[in-house]
């Protein structure tokens, strides 16, 4: 697939790679560029940090592949992927998936969510992901053994994939002496504190429970997801009751609003005065098309022609850090999926008219999202950065995106096999 050299102390090999992701403009100065922002270059790397990127010549990258920096899953719910086949949600609609999550909640065991988040992480290794923040049921008869399990995963795979743990329960949780408790654990483990806020809702209860929280997760120093406003009703409720908390206070913490659906259907003003508020606020936006698409705005005897979706680029424009993510895989909530990010910037191209070859279209999914998790590396390309990356089986972008091409996934300086594992406790076998 690749024009590749090795030796034991240095590798190289020469692919395209998006011009936005080279981080030095000295290292691909005078390069050639495709119409698509492609640079043909050579990458060196010792160990597993890049040590050199030199351009080649345009006449040389008729055979390049596409490489980009390992990519990243923002949103995602690994206890409960791979359950449709045990709880369908054959006729679609919120309230629908909500009633087969949560009969499937009172059946789940310690077992098969073992078996459902390492299928995930295995998926996720394969298809070029690096990183993957995860909401978790965290009430119910399993809840802590859950937790357990998933920082047991985590553990076994942080040399691979950062896992990060978002404690999803209702909203009015964090209020109870048992919601008390589970943010400790939550905190001591470096997990963020979650919650849903959907209309219809009541107002002044509705501030209290996110006044709980956020002192909550202020005073414990720990992050905060929320699913908000995943509706296409009432637009914007939930926003409104979280600003109107975030003024009030200040925050020491990271806040993500995920979802955001319902914003999409204010009006222009309106829109921008929300935009602002959450950059001022120093919110970020995680954007989830696929799932908001199927499940929001059912009408039986139509098709919607207005969809809720978060309003990505007027986020972007007020400043706002805003992530695409895949959400559900193969669940109550959406019946497709399977942790590719490739995948997932094909089918958002239409949903959200996002394109990887502009700087804005490519950043959800690589260094915004990176921004958002505050990961270690931004993702961008540059001398001294990992040697962590994908290595697709195109030559465009649109080739890429066509279907979701086979791939070579590199991970601290050294490809991973095919196989991926080798034995049953999940210990990887890279090419030497």
């Amino acid at each position: 697939m690749d024009s590749l050299t090795n030796s034991q102390e240095n590798k190289c090999l020469e692919a395209f790679i998006p011009r936005g992701l080279i981080g030095s403009a000295r290292e691909v100065f005078g390069a050639s560029v495709t119409a698509e922002g492609l640079c043909p270059v050579r990458i060196g790397w010792t160990g597993e940090l890049i040590t050199s990127i030199e351009t080649i010549p345009a006449e040389s990258a008729s055979d390049l592949k596409l490489l980009l920096p390992r990519l990243i899953e923002p949103h995602a719910h690994i206890d409960k992927a791979f359950t449709w086949g045990e709880a369908p949600n054959l006729k679609g609609g919120y309230q629908n998936a909500l009633q087969a999550n949560l009969g499937e909640l009172k059946n789940r065991t310690i077992e098969s969510v073992y078996a459902r988040a390492e299928r995930a992480l295995k998926l996720s290794l394969k298809n070029g992901v690096r990183a993957v923040r995860s909401h978790v049921d965290s009430f119910g008869l399993v809840a802590d053994q859950t937790w357990d399990v998933l920082l047991t995963l985590r553990d076994e795979w942080k040399s691979l994939i950062e896992l990060q743990l978002v404690a999803l329960v209702p909203l009015e949780y964090w209020g109870t002496k048992q919601g008390n408790s589970l943010a400790i654990r939550v905190a001591k483990a470096g997990g963020l504190l979650g919650g849903v806020l959907v209309p219809p809702l009541h107002r002044r209860t509705s501030r209290a429970s996110l006044l709980k929280m956020v002192t909550m997760a202020n005073d414990l120093g720990c992050g905060i997801d929320l699913h908000i406003d995943e509706s296409g009703i009432q637009p914007a409720e939930g926003l409104k009751q979280l600003i109107h908390v975030l003024d009030q206070m200040e925050i020491h913490v990271p806040i993500t609003c995920s979802h955001l659906s319902s914003m999409g259907l204010l009006s222009s003003g309106k829109l921008s005065r929300f935009a602002d508020c959450l950059a001022h606020h120093r919110v970020s936006v995680i954007a989830l098309p696929l799932t908001n698409f199927w499940l929001l705005g059912r009408q039986s005897t139509r098709t919607p022609v207005k969809r809720p979706i978060a309003p990505i680029v007027q986020l972007q424009q007020a400043g706002v850090t805003v992530a695409v993510g895949g959400d559900n895989v193969q669940d109550p909530w959406f019946p497709a999926g399977n942790f590719d990010p490739v995948s997932l910037m094909s089918m958002t191209m239409p949903l959200a008219q996002l394109a990887p070859w502009q700087r804005l279209g490519l950043a959800p999914f690589t260094t915004a999202a990176s921004a958002l998790m505050e990961l270690e590396w931004n993702g961008i390309i540059q001398v001294g950065s990992p040697a962590d990356f994908v290595l697709l089986d195109a030559s465009s972008w649109s080739e890429a995106l066509a279907s979701s091409p086979r791939r070579r996934v590199m991970a601290k300086g050294d490809w991973v096999d095919e196989k991926l594992f080798i034995s049953q406790n999940s210990k990887l076998q890279f090419d030497r």
